[in-house]
């Protein structure tokens, strides 16, 4: 019997595998700064993370000599990887090293390596976890320390308490050089953010707290860089403009928009019809026609709702406030012309539209009551990047603050 034996498979290739953690550095001219930032960088993570990892340098555009600089280190250290980009922009830098990234978590921070290190294991662990989605370092919650001068410390406040103010923000500190996210999560909302320079931070946790994404704060230790090349001014007048553009695409701002034209609408259907119809009868052709333009502008343009998703639901809640409105409107020209015989058509269509509007203040409470006219039993809508994306009709309110 010939005997037989077995012989061993040809080994596969070895592949590597995907890091846990992409770190990216973004630079832009910083041949002098990089081979110790990123020497340091490396120490730390060999010694200090649990988890795989990979250094990115995003060179966005470099004139000097950092891009030789980028090479030699990655050639040298083990686990540093080079991204060559032809045009600057840290938000440009951040969005190609995270859409090509194969790692679970991408985080960023400054090359100057202003934030304590010590603080990227608590940044990133909650990502790793699965517990949030994004994480920020924050220098201006309780427990961090910073040390910086006045002149920044103010500008810093004055940021944040203005995205508060104007975006309803609730993370402390949009602009620190300290972040991560998942990469799930990168994928979600990369292609709704439009800035690609320094606002770029700002979009991606407003995007992120619109979506109802989970953003947990790291307070930190940072010492400011004096030789830092921001340019204070310019970059807040294109923060600036970065928040007039999120504002405007609220819906909040359509929703106000639609609604004016509705009014002028109104009023013009109104002062048309009077004279063959009457005051009451040209109030009721003019509101229920602007009820189905309001209604359908606002499917549309306020809660980007296409197609019949939600048009029988929504118009029947349409007629309701119709007929809320009408019976204010009525009451209120029964008001008038008991203290008027006869009224000019300018006092009736004053009085018309405050009533008008009263009704609407009183049917459209604050995001944080939910609706008080007829509700919906899935409220609230949830919020996708810009657009409500719920089959129920929300209510003509500010949206919820994220996190709803």
């Amino acid at each position: 019997m010939a005997s037989t034996s077995l012989l061993p498979l040809p080994a596969a290739p070895a592949r590597r595998a995907a890091p846990t953690v992409d770190v990216v550095v973004p630079v832009h001219n910083e041949q002098g700064a990089l081979p110790a930032s990123i020497r340091r960088l490396h120490d730390h993570l060999s010694a200090e993370l649990p988890f795989a990892w990979r250094i990115v340098i995003a060179d966005n555009a470099s004139t000097d000599e950092t891009a030789r600089v980028a090479a030699a280190l990655a050639a040298d250290l083990p686990g540093v990887e080079v991204l060559d980009l032809d045009r600057k922009g840290r938000g440009r830098a951040l969005r190609a090293a995270w859409s090509r990234s194969d790692a679970d978590v991408l985080c960023y921070m400054d090359v100057d390596l202003s934030t304590d290190l010590r603080a990227l294991l608590p940044l990133v662990a909650p990502l790793v976890s699965g517990h949030s989605d994004l994480a920020i370092g924050t220098r201006l919650a309780r427990g961090a320390r910073v040390e910086r001068g006045p002149k920044r410390e103010l500008i810093s406040r004055t940021y944040n308490h203005l995205l508060r103010l104007t975006l309803h923000a609730r993370f402390t500190d949009a602009q620190c050089g300290f972040k991560a996210i998942r990469r799930d999560a990168a994928q979600r909302l990369l292609p709704e953010v439009r800035d690609e320079a320094w606002f770029f931070d700002t979009e991606l946790l407003v995007l992120a707290q619109r979506e109802g994404l989970r953003i947990h704060e790291v307070p930190v230790d940072w010492v400011d860089d004096p030789d830092s090349r921001v340019d204070i001014v310019s970059t807040a007048v294109e923060d600036l403009k970065g928040i007039a553009r999120l504002l405007a695409a609220s819906p909040v701002a359509r929703f106000a928009a639609v609604g004016v034209a509705s009014t002028i609408a109104y009023a013009l259907i109104f002062l048309v019809l009077r004279g063959p119809l009457g005051a009451g009868g040209a109030n009721a052709v003019a509101l229920a026609l602007t009820a189905v333009g309001n209604t359908q502008a606002n499917r549309a343009l306020t809660f980007g709702v296409r197609g019949r998703e939600g048009l029988v639901r929504h118009h029947v809640m349409g007629a309701v406030v119709f007929l809320l409105t009408l019976g204010l409107t009525s009451g209120a020209l029964a008001v008038l012309r008991g203290l008027e015989a006869d009224p000019s058509r300018a006092l009736e269509l004053t009085v018309l539209i405050a009533a008008s509007v009263c009704g609407a203040r009183a049917r459209a409470p604050s995001a944080s009551r939910g609706p008080s006219w007829p509700s919906c039993s899935s409220w609230p809508p949830s919020w996708t990047c810009g657009r409500w994306t719920s089959t129920a009709w929300p209510t003509p309110t500010t949206p919820p603050p994220c996190g709803r």
